[in-house]
């Protein structure tokens, strides 16, 4: 479990979700770091000795695991009761971020590999859809549970102001 990230809230506004792409979203870049460090000791094999081919291969992975880890811990998604936030990187940083009321439709989309995995990618529509303002929450372990976190975040009183829909009656 990865630490919590702060971010700068609002007076009465709190967290409602706060999580980093799954684990299982970066399995894939994991096993394409295995791929190279393989091939790459077999290039070593062929022209040096069986010292340096561990070494080719041992640094790759590291590299790998190194990269992975990070890719992971520098996204963090956030939802709180007033808005959605995307925040990338450790040294550049890149921070997306709407207000709640601005989220038209909420889409979850799954393939069949992340079906497997338990995964899926939760797409925001806002009003201001287009290249600079989609709101993906990539690789998330539960998408059902973010979409729920929204409705919860959008909340009985607030629904029907801001294009969310009128709210149901429990056992609808």
């Amino acid at each position: 479990m990865l630490p919590p990230v702060t971010v700068n809230l609002s007076a009465g506004e709190q967290i409602i979700f706060q999580g980093h792409p799954s684990w299982r979203a970066i399995i894939g870049f994991y096993l394409k770091g295995l791929a190279i460090a393989i091939a790459l000791g077999i290039i070593a094999k062929l022209v040096s000795s069986t010292a340096t081919v561990f070494g080719v291969v041992l640094v790759v992975l590291a590299l790998t695991l190194l990269i992975g880890f990070l890719k992971r811990w520098a996204t963090v998604y956030t939802i709180t009761t007033r808005r959605l936030n995307i925040k990338r990187g450790i040294i550049s940083r890149e921070i997306q971020e709407t207000r709640l009321e601005r989220v038209q439709n909420v889409n979850t989309s799954q393939t069949v590999y992340q079906r497997l995995v338990r995964i899926g990618d939760v797409d925001f529509d806002t009003a201001a859809s287009g290249g600079d303002y989609d709101f993906i929450f990539y690789g998330v372990a539960d998408p059902q549970d973010v979409v729920h976190a929204v409705d919860q975040a959008t909340g009985i009183g607030a629904a029907g102001s801001h294009g969310l829909g009128e709210p149901q009656p429990p056992g609808v």
